[in-house]
Parts: structure tokens; sequence; C-alpha cells
């Protein structure tokens, strides 16, 4: 059968693509592939998630008595206003300032303080106060969410235990495959009213000693894909034509060597 100049075309175009593929090795995927077996790593310090600006806080005071700490909860307080026995869900936004206004005890700056510090910080006021002699507070972060960009969109994710690493947010994100671009993936953290950016591989376990390998609320991690990932869909979007051409040369070759038959009576 005689093979013409466009079906070898053809032929050659396929083996690349099908090459291109195939460089998506385990070297370019793998998480932490310098870690052995018994590696130990040890971490910089314990984090702990830090009040800023613009965040929403769930603070509740209680005590043996009820009616002493009832003035001191937004619930009970929105109840009383509302007339009705449901009130609203309120949380205590943390303003631009960094301060949070608290029933009775007025202004609290918040911003830079943990949740646990910032639950010491109040139970002190209400007994410096004489308000409560045993109060108990318990603050949690309503609206700790890291966002995920993608190659397929973005999402929010919300994170129940107020701690993050950067692993568990890719974990979360569920959008991380074979073609994602690991060697820079990008987190974006707001710093004093910047943005910061770093790169961060999770190939390599040098990822533990990052200053963002533990997530802060309000991170953003954004990924790209590789460039393999690129040609393969524009490969998708020419494979009807690739098709149509394919069919076209392979009736052509097909129609050369019926003619040579014709002319020599063999093949």
């Amino acid at each position: 059968m005689i093979f013409t100049r466009e079906f070898r075309t053809v032929i050659v175009f396929l083996f690349v693509a099908s090459a291109a593929t195939s460089c998506v090795t385990n070297r370019k995927i793998a998480y932490l592939q310098d870690m052995t077996h018994g590696t130990q790593i040890q971490l910089e310090d314990r984090f702990e998630a830090v009040i800023a600006p613009y965040d929403e806080l769930d603070i509740v005071v209680s005590s043996f008595d009820a009616e002493l700490a009832r003035p001191f909860n937004l619930g009970s307080i929105s109840r009383e206003t509302s007339g009705s026995g449901g009130g609203m869900n309120l949380a205590y936004l943390v303003d631009q300032f960094g301060n949070i206004e608290m029933p009775v005890l007025g202004t609290i700056h918040a911003a830079g303080l943990t949740r646990l510090k910032l639950q010491e910080t109040i139970r002190d006021l209400l007994i410096s106060g004489g308000y409560i002699s045993d109060p108990y507070v318990m603050a949690r972060f309503r609206n700790y969410k890291i966002f995920f960009i993608g190659s397929n969109g973005g999402k929010a994710i919300t994170i129940p235990n107020e701690r993050c690493t950067f692993l568990e947010a890719l974990a979360l994100s569920g959008d991380i495959n074979v073609f994602t671009d690991r060697n820079k993936i990008t987190v974006m953290r707001e710093i004093d009213g910047k943005m910061v950016t770093r790169y961060l591989d999770p190939r390599s376990s040098k990822v533990f000693k990052d200053p963002f390998f533990m997530m802060q609320q309000n991170d953003f991690i954004i990924t790209r894909n590789t460039q393999y990932r690129n040609f393969m869909e524009s490969y998708s979007l020419l494979s009807p034509i690739i098709s149509i051409f394919s069919l076209g040369t392979g009736l052509l070759s097909l129609y050369m060597t019926y003619r040579v038959y014709l002319n020599t009576g063999r093949l």
C-alpha cells in the first residue's frame, strides 16, 4: 500500500500527541518526594489563628448565675429587641481598626489576638469590672475560610477547626489533578494592607518550613495547568478536524493504490 505525504504527517502528529501525554511522570506529580520512611520534620511553631479586621466572631459568656451572664450575650439582646423568642444569630464583626463592641463592656481591641487570648481578655474584664466572679467565655471564628482558584473555577473552603495547613487545603479543594502545575502553587495573603505572594511546591518537604505553610483565614490558593494540559485541550479541539483529515487521506491512499493496480496489475 502506498502512503501519501499527508497520511504520514497525520501519523507523526498522533505520535507526538501520544508522547506529550506520557510526559506527566511520577516525578512531576508525587508529593513530598524527598521524604523516606521514618522521616521527621520539626515544625517551626504551633499555629493558632490570629483575629484580623472584618473577621466575624461568635462570643458566648456564661456563668453559674445565668442572669448575670445574659446582658453580655448578643443572642439574648437580639431576642429582647425583636420581642420574640427567636431573634437573630448575630456575630461580632471586627471593624477596620480591629475593634469589637460588646454589650456593657464596650470597645475591645481584638485584632492581633488569638481566640484564646481574646477569651482571657474578656474574662479578665468581667472579673475586674465586678460583673461576674466566675465567667466562662468561649470565642470562635464564624468565617474561617480559604479561597481556592483553579482551572475548574473557584470555591470557598470552610475550615471547621480554625487550623489548616497548605497540604490540608489542597486536599479539601478537590481540584488538584495530574495536569496541575505543582512547581509554583500560589498562596496570597493580606499582611498590613498589602497582598503578599509566595510560591509553594508540595513535592518537596521544604514546604513544611515555608512561613505560608500554615494557612490563615482569607488566604488565596491559586493553581495553573501545565503545558501538557494546554496541549491536550488544543488537541481535543482539533481532533474532529484531524479525524476528517485522516479519513480523507486514508481514502486517497486507497484510491491511489487502486489506480496503481489498474495500471500495473499489481500493488
